[in-house]
């Protein structure tokens, strides 16, 4: 059995120049599939919001119902280091709301760390905080989902000369907030290049260029998001054509009378059979 996945363990990696993998899971199924696949890091993104919960946007997921599908992740996962998202709304008003929310992933859902995303004066605050109540903080800049409003929408970061300054400056100021990990969200590979040599934490890109390893949504690479993906997804599988045509399969033998057949049910001896009958008397 794999040793488990330490903080220790992800900066050692990070010093060897050996890539880093996190994928995304929502789910005890998910959190076996990564588990299997020997990932080092697992995030149960508030993106499940959309791809779990069908919610429109990530902002509206509750703390509860991400406990809820960060402790079925945990349940699925042995070895990998598991990091929480905390949503939009639940570490907003103080340090003390943020450090009592942190609290509860790693007491309620047994996470390894907690994702705050955002380096502004206030996140930087709150990642302080909690590092301090000795709750390990992961940091995401660049495109940052939960405020992704009042950055103009879903779109790339650090593409002109003040967004790149912003970008650098936040990166920088999470890491001294007390970030153990940094997550780094559509930004372009050569401004990220040229932040990655001050930042000593590991760095997670996605849709960041190589940094020290690399994170996808579950859903996305493995063919099961429908519809158009953001520019750096690959799909890596197409489980989606493979479960609709699964159900389609199983639809069309119900309807055929061909399922179930005599190998898919149970037997029964004389004796049970009169027995049932006779409770009809």
């Amino acid at each position: 059995m794999r040793a488990h996945v330490t903080l220790h363990r992800l900066a050692e990696m990070k010093a060897q120049r050996e890539p880093i993998v996190m994928v995304t899971a929502y789910d005890h199924a998910t959190a076996r599939i990564a588990e299997r696949a020997e990932v080092d890091m697992v995030l149960v993104g508030d993106s499940g919001a959309q791809v779990v919960l069908g919610h429109a946007s990530t902002a509206a997921v509750t703390v509860d119902e991400m406990l809820m599908l960060a402790a079925a992740v945990r349940r699925g996962i042995r070895s990998a280091f598991v990091v929480a998202d905390v949503p939009f709304g639940s570490t907003e008003v103080s340090d003390e709301q943020a450090v009592a929310t942190a609290v509860r992933f790693v007491k309620e859902a047994g996470a390894d760390a907690v994702k705050l995303e955002g380096g502004g004066p206030a996140r930087l605050a709150r990642i302080r905080a909690i590092a301090d109540a000795g709750v390990v903080v992961v940091g995401h800049v660049g495109l940052t989902p939960q405020t992704a409003v009042a950055l103009g929408g879903l779109r790339a970061q650090g593409r002109t000369a003040d967004s790149a300054e912003r970008f650098a400056r936040e990166a920088l100021a999470v890491q001294d907030a007390g970030a153990s990990v940094l997550v780094i969200e559509a930004v372009p590979a050569e401004v990220v290049d040229a932040v990655l040599p001050a930042l000593h934490i590991p760095v997670i890109g996605i849709g960041a260029g190589r940094a020290d390893g690399q994170v996808l949504v579950m859903h996305d690479l493995v063919g099961l998001t429908e519809g158009r993906t953001a520019v750096f997804v690959k799909r890596f599988a197409d489980a989606g054509t493979v479960m609709a045509d699964g159900v389609a399969a199983y639809a069309a033998e119900v309807r055929a009378g061909t399922f179930p057949a005599a190998e898919h049910g149970y037997s029964a001896t004389p004796a049970a059979v009169a027995a049932a009958r006779a409770a009809l008397d």
